[in-house]
């Protein structure tokens, strides 16, 4: 499968959000009481595949880290999308300087374990305050 990254910007909720991010189930995301063409905070890009959009990821700067959140199409799921989508984010925040990418899994998750141990096998490392963070790897001169 071929995929590009697209940066959104601006960034608006649209009607492809609403079916990956909106359609998630409870307890994953709050995006509750979006509407068409709502402006979105922090930075957006997608992820467009061959059959149209596969995902949706955006990192926000934290003092000095990058939280970031990502919404894999399922029907993508499964086929290196989110592994492809955590590996750009880590370019764009490295791009910018920042030191970590990092995410906080919801107590509210329907499958919190499963979801650590897939971040945890792309090099998330849980911290004792339940953040799972990867460092950002320097990007080397062309």
């Amino acid at each position: 499968m071929s995929l590009a990254w697209v940066r959104e910007h601006p960034a608006v909720w649209d009607a492809a959000k609403e079916r990956i991010v909106g359609g998630a189930p409870a307890g994953i995301f709050d995006f509750g009481g979006m509407e068409a063409g709502q402006p979105l905070a922090c930075e957006w890009w997608r992820v467009d595949g061959d059959s149209g959009t596969a995902a949706y990821a955006w990192i926000d700067s934290v003092w000095g880290d990058a939280e970031m959140l990502l919404a894999v199409d399922p029907a993508h799921q499964g086929r290196g999308v989110g592994t492809f989508v955590l590996d750009r984010l880590e370019e764009e925040a490295s791009r910018r300087g920042l030191n970590y990418l990092f995410n906080v899994v919801q107590p509210t998750h329907p499958d919190k374990e499963r979801l650590t141990a897939w971040l945890e096998a792309r090099s998330f490392e849980l911290t004792f305050d339940g953040i799972l963070r990867r460092k950002c790897r320097a990007l080397t001169a062309p």
